[in-house]
């Protein structure tokens, strides 16, 4: 799993084991249906999305099957908790217009400008998660090829094909800015800041807001955002719906699945163009 991943469980496990400690319940074995009911309750009460409970009770069924495995338990209370049933959450997309405007927004006569013209490019270009973007190193680019590498999550590498404009900007970026940044340290990271030390996500957070800011959309966009929008464009362009799937790194279809409902537009004219009586 990825590490963030990692950190989310262990973070569920840890905000458990407070919640047995406030109730002075020192042992798994007294741990019942009743209380790990009352923990979810808690977590609701705290307004807590309801993604992070359907995670947290993932969390704490894997953790009570280990204890059941090593015989540290009898019984395993999670054995009659139903996680509750997620939201469908549709996802922010930019239109092909706002995507326009926010490429066009960084003052690319300033070599960050230019740095953040050339991550925006790739983002859309690419449908890259940030942390796949943050990690990218020299050796992954394969620009004469129109290629990149990336590991996702689980450490699973994937290639990815990268259009001209982004590799245009990417080649700038690298000409003109990155040798800059760099200032005569030795750093394999393609993203740098301005310390020239490798860009955080918090870096590419706070950079894009700037840029959405300045381009003038009122929409929330995340870097995730440039994702889900890369992907709903191919969609309504005609791209199979397996490519997708592969391109974003996901592992089931059923999670790529999710953009069917952004592309209306793509089936209607499907509908249009092949159903006799359309």
């Amino acid at each position: 799993m990825s590490h963030n991943t990692i950190v989310s469980y262990q973070n569920d496990l840890l905000q458990f084991m407070t919640f047995l400690q406030t109730f002075e319940i020192t042992s798994f074995n007294d741990v019942d249906r009743k209380v790990v009911v009352s923990f979810l309750q808690q977590e609701s009460e705290q307004k807590k999305a309801t993604s992070s409970i359907v995670r947290c009770v993932t969390s704490l069924r894997k953790f009570f099957q280990y204890l059941i495995e090593e015989e540290k338990v009898t019984a395993d209370p999670m054995q009659l908790i139903d996680a509750p049933k997620r939201r469908e959450h549709l996802p922010e997309v930019l239109s092909v217009k706002e995507v326009d405007c926010l490429l066009n927004s960084p003052d690319t006569a300033k070599p960050l400008g230019l740095r953040n013209r050339a991550i925006l490019e790739l983002m859309y270009a690419t449908g890259l998660r940030v942390s796949e973007v943050i990690g990218l190193k020299l050796a992954d680019l394969h620009l004469s090829l129109g290629l990149i590498q990336t590991l996702g999550k689980g450490q699973k590498e994937r290639i990815i094909p990268i259009g001209d404009q982004a590799i245009h900007w990417l080649e700038r970026y690298l000409n003109e800015v990155r040798p800059q940044l760099l200032k005569k340290q030795r750093n394999n990271y393609l993203f740098l800041n301005h310390h020239g030390r490798k860009l955080s996500r918090q870096g590419i957070w706070k950079n894009l807001k700037l840029e959405v800011q300045k381009a003038g959309i009122q929409k929330n966009v995340t870097p995730h955002t440039l994702r889900h929008s890369f992907a709903t464009h191919i969609l309504e362009n005609g791209a199979d719906l397996r490519v997708v799937q592969e391109l974003l790194g996901h592992a089931d279809i059923s999670t790529t699945q999710i953009y069917t409902h952004l592309s209306k537009k793509r089936l209607a004219d499907v509908y249009n163009k092949y159903h006799p009586r359309a």
